[in-house]
């Protein structure tokens, strides 16, 4: 049972009185009349249970809550942690009102809806009034009963389609976009989301076992879903779930069911079904798969992912048929230029596959910049309504003014690109350099990429670490400090960056840019030179900054990651970026590796400008104690940075990786918490990989 607004201010002045209080003061505290208070505090024991506490009242003394007062203290700290929802609101209340309706689907009286959304039986009564017009788009009627309540009838696929349509209308609100944003923020997401308005709505148990269901498969095709798409998924399973734990009966129409294709979206669907079912031990209606994966056919992932399987690759042929046409109809005479865009053929795939379920299925999505589309881009809005029409004819259905905004952006991107290309335009290489390439150039970078939006691909340099690999590959300096002459162009400039300073190089990059390519050093040992000084300066950079350090045992998650972010920089932002980018990682797959003893904390981050080493351990090199760590005695730290792909740097941190679950000395010595020790045998290790990659070469 969850907390409704109304039980929160009951709990919350009840517990804060140091004696028994009559109905009456209890009701002019929050509000309310008599009655209404003395209708709630009829369920208020339910939900006291889980607590270990009890609902009492006597007769000329009053009522109060009996138990322990640590149980106490947590039911008021757990109200206190819960978002306030301001009932006032009258846009977010009828919001709360249509997703109480779908989420119950069944005979309710108004008082339920009142004490769930904190007002007057007559208040809802108008709210829902409002809502009618709402759910009435989705073919879902509401039933007014006099004496019995109310219910909103319609088929299931009828609910399924409004449940599809609520998340997307909201994603980009507070109501559910607080979410991912809380999530982000805590190591356990079900405690994030049970803070959230919609956490209060929803079920928070059954969110958190679907949830850490979901996590515990770890398919790559879920973990790629954008955060909406992600969310969306978790949201229409809860609701789901909560429905068949009711017993309420799910209809369907078999022949809709037998229109979904028995791919791999299907066959995930009925994996996460199995686990669904093992979860909660219940059996869920076989309709149910197809709804599963009628979701993630509509969803959105961060990458496209093509399988090597014979069927979609009929598939990937067919939608590159149609990728054609639809070029085809938008400018015939540009048809062959658009079609050498990758880019543009990647993206517009990616976009296409879920585009033609949503269609097919008369699924809605929302498209918040399309008057603003519409505004700046008309000519090419126009264009896209005839490609448009090559997806009606395809599908036979209407394509909306929301998805053909969204097909816009794609075109309207393609249509810049071939434009720069035309002008033979390229992106400039440049170097910032500063003393050490850590401060003043990353500054300088920083200021130069918002001032020229991606004409410069910008590096930052130390003093020395200009070779003439370096130069070769680069067009000209951006220089803060004295330097010798090179053989290419340096712009001198003062570190803050003047008008005069940002006109020099606005020349330097418009003479640049419309000149060839620099052409690639061919002397391939020099080449090797530059590899294998690359390598050296990497290996010795590791051995020399490599830290260890300890903590406290008792110590969480989250504090562990910021006294990380503060070992492996000294300044407040990167470490920020650190902390960050290992949490991202930890939430596509935990790094905790308790079979082996140790977790491994890995990330590229713009919080380093080198590779880095680390190790931390607890104060007296036992175990940590939190549970989210599962009993390990070491933590690896293995930073890269961002802009980093060398294979050199790639392959140092590999074999590190590689000698710490295999190399048994290794961990022998880390496991005595001795640092010189320590760095005395990784020195050992990475001379034999230097040795390893100079005769490799």
């Amino acid at each position: 049972m969850e907390m409704t607004p109304r039980m929160k201010q009951i709990f919350q002045v009840l517990l804060r009185e140091p004696a028994a209080v009559s109905v009456k003061y209890l009701a002019e505290q929050i509000g309310v009349s008599r009655r209404t208070v003395q209708r709630e505090l009829e369920s208020v024991h339910v939900y006291l249970k889980s607590y270990g506490l009890t609902f009492e009242s006597k007769t000329g003394v009053g009522i109060w809550i009996a138990g322990s007062e640590e149980e106490k203290k947590r039911l008021l700290s757990c109200c206190s942690t819960l978002k306030d929802y301001d009932a006032g609101n009258r846009e977010e209340r009828r919001k709360r009102l249509i997703l109480q309706i779908l989420k119950e689907k069944g005979l309710r009286k108004l008082y339920y809806y009142s004490s769930q959304s904190g007002v007057s039986e007559a208040t809802v009564s108008s709210d829902l009034d409002a809502v009618e017009g709402w759910l009435a788009q989705y073919g879902l009627l509401v039933n007014r009963k006099p004496g019995s309540g109310i219910s909103v009838e319609g088929s299931e696929d009828n609910y399924r389609r409004a449940i599809r349509g609520f998340i997307s209308e909201n994603m980009d609100t507070e109501l559910i976009r607080e979410i991912y944003g809380e999530i982000q923020d805590e190591a356990l997401p079900y405690e994030a989301l049970k803070k959230t308005n919609l956490g209060q709505i929803l079920n928070n148990d059954i969110v958190k076992r679907v949830m850490d269901c979901i996590t515990r498969m770890g398919n790559d095709r879920v973990l790629s879903l954008t955060e909406n798409s992600y969310v969306g998924l978790i949201i229409h399973i809860s609701i789901a779930i909560n429905r068949i734990m009711k017993d309420e009966v799910i209809d369907y129409d078999e022949n809709w069911k037998q229109k979904i294709a028995k791919d791999d979206d299907y066959r995930l669907a009925q994996v996460i079904v199995e686990k669904l079912e093992e979860e909660f031990q219940i059996v869920i209606p076989e309709v149910e798969i197809s709804y599963i994966c009628l979701h993630l056919k509509g969803a959105k992932h961060e990458k496209i992912q093509w399988n090597d399987e014979k069927q979609l690759e009929i598939e990937n042929k067919e939608l590159q048929q149609l990728v054609n046409e639809m070029i085809d109809a938008y400018d015939s005479k540009q048809a062959y230029l658009m079609k050498q865009d990758d880019g543009f053929i990647h993206g517009l795939l990616a976009h296409l596959q879920p585009t033609l379920i949503r269609l097919v299925y008369g699924m809605q999505i929302q498209n918040p910049v399309l008057e603003d589309i519409k505004i700046s881009y008309p000519d090419i809005y126009r264009q896209c309504e005839k490609v448009a029409e090559v997806l009606e004819a395809y599908t036979g259905r209407k394509v909306p003014p929301q998805e053909i905004g969204f097909l816009t952006v794609h075109f309207g991107a393609a249509m810049v690109r071939l434009e720069g290309r035309q002008d033979k335009i390229r992106r400039v290489q440049a170097g910032v350099i500063c003393s050490s390439g850590i401060g003043i150039s990353r500054l300088m970078s920083s200021k130069l990429e918002k001032l020229f939006h991606g004409r410069m691909q910008l590096t930052a340099y130390g003093k020395h670490d200009i070779t003439p690999y370096i130069m070769s590959r680069t067009d000209f300096f951006i220089s803060s400090i004295p330097m010798e002459q090179t053989d290419i162009p340096i712009v001198f400039v003062n570190p803050l960056l003047s008008d005069e300073d940002v006109e020099n190089i606005r020349h330097m990059v418009g003479k640049y840019e419309r000149m060839p390519q620099k052409q690639k050093e061919s002397d391939e040992f020099s080449r090797q030179l530059e590899e294998i000084n690359l390598a050296a300066a990497q290996i010795n950079a590791l051995i020399k900054y490599m830290d260890f350090f300890r903590v406290d045992a008792r110590i969480s998650f989250g504090e562990l990651l910021i006294a990380v972010g503060e070992k492996m920089s000294p300044y407040s932002d990167r470490q920020e970026m650190i902390r960050e980018d290992i949490l991202r990682r930890e939430q596509i797959a935990s790094q905790i590796f308790a079979e082996f003893g140790f977790a491994l904390l890995h990330a590229r981050t713009k919080g380093v400008v080198r590779p880095e080493f680390s190790i931390c351990m607890t104060k007296d090199l036992g175990p940590f104690e939190n549970p989210y760590m599962k009993g390990i005695r070491i933590v690896f730290i293995m930073l890269a940075p961002a802009e980093d792909s060398s294979k050199a740097g790639n392959d140092i941190m590999g074999y590190i990786s590689s000698m710490l679950i295999e190399d048994y000395e290794f961990m022998d010595v880390v496991q005595k918490g001795e640092k010189e020790e320590i760095r005395d045998l990784l020195s050992k290790n990475l001379k034999k990989y230097f040795n390893k990659y100079i005769s490799g070469l």
